[in-house]
Order: C-alpha cells, then structure tokens, then sequence
C-alpha cells in the first residue's frame, strides 16, 4: 500500500545520472530522453530511497491526499 505521499523530481535541477532509477524497489522511476528523471506517482509508493540517493537533491516528496482535493 502507498503512503500518503509519492516522489516528485524537479526537472530543472535533475543531473540525470540515474542513481534514483536504480535505487527504485517498485520501477516507478525513468530518465526521460537523457534529460530528467520522471516518476510515476502511480507506481511509487514513498520510500524515500531516491531522495537519499539523489546527488542533486532534487527529489521532494508531495502529498497525495492534498493534490486530490
């Protein structure tokens, strides 16, 4: 079961080195075209292991429950 919070990567800072693609357990993250991490919210289930491994330190974490109202 997700927690109430998923894995977001702010693009704009993203080095695109991968190391958070790797660390996934769940798969819920990819390198778009060379440039940026993009994670699936919907396969992410907030563990925090990309955001320890980031190098950028570009990964927050957003609330579920708040986005949906």
């Amino acid at each position: 079961m997700p927690s109430k919070f998923y894995a977001s990567c702010n693009k704009n800072i993203c080095v695109s080195c991968g190391a958070c693609a790797v660390e996934c357990p769940r798969g819920a993250i990819e390198i778009w075209k060379g440039c940026y991490a993009v994670i699936d919210k919907n396969i992410c289930v907030g563990c925090g292991l990309c955001k320890r491994i980031c190098p950028a330190n570009c990964i927050e974490f957003l609330n579920r429950e708040t986005e949906e109202n």
